[in-house]
C-alpha cells in the first residue's frame, strides 16, 4: 500500500524577513504571520487522518507542526528527527544575503548557479573537514526515507522541514540528483504531497507539489530578480471516457458538463492572474478547456499545436482495461510499470510522445518575450512528459507526476529563457473545492 507524505515547510520566520541565511541555527523564530499561516495548514489538512508526524527538531519548524497538529485536534504523535535538519551552511550562518553576496562572491555565485558544487569548511575535533553542504543534504534526506517508510506502510504522515531538506526529500524519493536542487521552489507552508509504495525502490508519485491556495494566494508570485517567462500549463477537463477509465488518446473525446465546469472553476482560479498568450493542443477537450478559461482574459490570442496532442493510443482507444487485458495479455500491466518499454499496437512509444512535446514546448520558451505568461493547455501524458524533461527525469519515471483534469502547474524562468526551469506549483486542484487532495477522475489517458 502506499505511504503518503504531506510535506510541509515551516512557517514564515525573523530570519525569513531579514533575508538571513538559517541553517542550523536556531535562533529564527516564527513571527505571527508564520503563526497565522501554519494554523491555515492545520485547516487546510482537518479532513485527512494522519497517523503520526515528524519535525526538524528547529524551532521554526516545531512551532509549525505544533501549531497544525493542535488545529487538527489528532493524537498523532509528533517526533523530532535530526534528519530533517536544514541544510548546513556554517560559514553564511546569521548573515544576510547581501553580506554573503559582499564577502563571498564567488561562492555566493556558485551558490545560485550551481549550489551541488558549493563546499566550504566544517570545524570538527580532528581540524577542519571540506563539505559539500547539498550532496550531504541529499544523503541525510535518503537516510530519513529509509528510517521512516517501512514502519509507515499504508498510513499518512506529515512531515515538517525547511526549503532545502524538503527539496532534497522530494527529489531524492523520485531519483533526481543534488544537481537538480534549484528545480523545486518551497513557499513557507506549501503543502506537498507524495505517495510511495515500496520505498525508495518502489514507486513514487509526486500528487502536488507548493500548494499555497490555503494562504490566501493562488500559487507563489515571481521572484526578486525574475527575468524568464511563466508557464501556466493546465491539463484538460473531464471528459465520459475520463471518468469511465476509457482509453481515448487520439480520439477527439469533447468535454463533459464536469468538464465544463472544471474549465470555469480554472477560470475563476486564474482571473486575476496575467496571462498575455495561450497554447493548446489542437484536439477539442484541451482547446475548449482553454477558450474557457480565456473567457476571463477578453483579447488573449489562442493558438493550438498538433504536437501537443495527446498520446496515440492506437487499437487500444476506446476500451476499457479488461478488453485491453483480454486483447493483449500482458501488456497493459507492462504499461504500468515499465510505460519506456511499451509500443501502443498502432499507436505511438512514449518516447515518440516525449520527443514531439518537448520539441513543442521548446518552440513555445524560444519565443518567449521576458517577463511573458503563457497559459499551455494539453493532456495528461503530454503533461507528464514535460513535467519529467523539465525535472530532469526520463521516460522511465513516466508516472512520477500526477496531472488530475482542470490542474495547474507553474513553472518559471526565473534566469531568462535560456536557464533552468523552476517549478512554482505542480497539480493544483484546490480551486474544485474538494480539499487538498487531487480528487479529480482516475481515468485512463
Amino acid at each position: 500500500m502506499a505511504t503518503r507524505i504531506i510535506l510541509v515547510r515551516h512557517g514564515e520566520s525573523t530570519f525569513n524577513t531579514q533575508r538571513r541565511v538559517q541553517g542550523h541555527c536556531d535562533d529564527s523564530v516564527l513571527t505571527e504571520t508564520g503563526r497565522i499561516a501554519a494554523r491555515q495548514v492545520g485547516g487546510a489538512l482537518e479532513d485527512i487522518p494522519i497517523h503520526t508526524a515528524y519535525t526538524s527538531p528547529l524551532r521554526r519548524a516545531k512551532a509549525t507542526a505544533e501549531l497544525i497538529l493542535s488545529v487538527l485536534q489528532q493524537q498523532a504523535p509528533l517526533t523530532p528527527s535530526s534528519l530533517l535538519l536544514e541544510v548546513n551552511l556554517p560559514a553564511w550562518e546569521k548573515l544576510t544575503f547581501q553580506e554573503i553576496e559582499a564577502r563571498f562572491p564567488d561562492k555566493y555565485r556558485l551558490w545560485k548557479t550551481r549550489p551541488q558544487d558549493l563546499r566550504m569548511a566544517i570545524s570538527t575535533p580532528e581540524g577542519d573537514i571540506e563539505h559539500y553542504p547539498v550532496p550531504a543534504l541529499y544523503d541525510q534526506a535518503a537516510q530519513f526515507w529509509r528510517s521512516v517508510l517501512p514502519h509507515h506502510d499504508g498510513e499518512t504522515i506529515l512531515v515538517v522541514g525547511h526549503s532545502g531538506i524538503n527539496r532534497a526529500l522530494m527529489q531524492t524519493a523520485m531519483g533526481l540528483k543534488p544537481e537538480h536542487y534549484s528545480r523545486f521552489y518551497s513557499s513557507n507552508c506549501g503543502i506537498s504531497i507524495l505517495n510511495i509504495t515500496g520505498g525508495l525502490t518502489g514507486t513514487v508519485q509526486l500528487e502536488s507539489l507548493n500548494v499555497v491556495s490555503h494562504l490566501g494566494a493562488a500559487y507563489p508570485p515571481v521572484r526578486a530578480g525574475h527575468i524568464g517567462p511563466r508557464i501556466l500549463l493546465v491539463r484538460h477537463g473531464e471528459t465520459d471516457w475520463n471518468r469511465d477509465q476509457r482509453f481515448q488518446g487520439q480520439i477527439d473525446i469533447p468535454l463533459n458538463d464536469t468538464g465544463r465546469q472544471q474549465a470555469a472553476q480554472c477560470a475563476d482560479f486564474l482571473k486575476s492572474a496575467q496571462i498575455d498568450r495561450a497554447v493548446s493542443s489542437s484536439m477539442s477537450r484541451p482547446k475548449e478547456t482553454a477558450e474557457i478559461i480565456l473567457k476571463s482574459h477578453v483579447g488573449v490570442p489562442l493558438s493550438t499545436m498538433d504536437e501537443l496532442r495527446e498520446i496515440g493510443h492506437g487499437l487500444w482507444e476506446g476500451q476499457l482495461e479488461p478488453d485491453i487485458e483480454q486483447g493483449y495479455p500482458g501488456l497493459l500491466q507492462q504499461w504500468k510499470d515499465a510505460p519506456e518499454t511499451v509500443q501502443m499496437p498502432d499507436g505511438e512509444t512514449l518516447q515518440q510522445v516525449w520527443d514531439r512535446a518537448i520539441a513543442a514546448w521548446n518552440t513555445i520558451i524560444a519565443s518567449a518575450q521576458p517577463g511573458e505568461v503563457i497559459l499551455v493547455v494539453a493532456h495528461d501524458a503530454v503533461n507528464k512528459s514535460l513535467l519529467c524533461h523539465l525535472a530532469g527525469l526520463g521516460p522511465e519515471h513516466f508516472w512520477t507526476f500526477k496531472q488530475g483534469n482542470g490542474a495547474v502547474s507553474v513553472i518559471d524562468y526565473p534566469h531568462g529563457a535560456d536557464g533552468s526551469p523552476l517549478f512554482q506549483s505542480i497539480n493544483i486542484t484546490t480551486f474544485f473545492g474538494t480539499g487538498i487532495l487531487d480528487q479529480t477522475a482516475a481515468g485512463a489517458l
